[in-house]
């Protein structure tokens, strides 16, 4: 009885261990000026002011060197939309102020630019997700680095995650 109760409690031990070290952890990114699974409200997409919305990050784990922030919509016609990627933000960074953009190197969205494209979808209502991470170190990449380029030099690097979706549908 001994060994199977040490047994399970092993197995357990490095499941909770493998999910951390994949990214299990959770950590939690909110925005005042909207709900979780809510709608963004035209000022922060191309029909507004196309400015980025304040954004609250918490849980952020003590071990963490450096934080992602990456806003995607998965329901764009050719695929996965890449509309904000940021690295090596300070894992101090508790908010992002409204139209402002967190210290870290601004990678290339898939509007062919750098910085934040707001919500623009061409038809049909989008889901938007404003996800964090929270890795083991900083990263090496150039500033103009494109998504998947963020992506490989995140993998496995990965110690807490969190994401906030929100949708958005333009009014023609």
């Amino acid at each position: 009885m001994q060994k199977a109760i040490i047994a399970g409690a092993s197995a357990i031990l490095v499941a909770a261990v493998a999910s951390f070290a994949a990214g299990g952890a959770k950590m939690k990114i909110t925005s005042s000026a909207f709900q979780p699974g809510g709608n963004i409200t035209s000022k922060f997409t191309c029909d507004g002011a196309n400015t980025s919305p304040p954004l609250q990050i918490s849980d952020i784990p003590s071990e963490a060197k450096s934080l992602v922030l990456i806003v995607d919509d998965p329901d764009a016609p050719s695929g996965l939309f890449t509309h904000w990627a940021v690295w090596n933000i300070s894992p101090q960074t508790s908010a992002i102020a409204e139209g402002s953009t967190p210290k870290g190197a601004q990678g290339t969205n898939d509007f062919g630019k750098s910085g934040y494209g707001g919500p623009c979808p061409p038809s049909g209502t989008h889901r938007y997700y404003f996800k964090i991470f929270a890795l083991d170190r900083e990263l090496d990449l150039p500033f103009s680095a494109k998504r998947s380029q963020l992506d490989a030099a995140m993998k496995g690097h990965v110690i807490a995650q969190g994401e906030l979706m929100a949708r958005y549908s333009r009014k023609r």
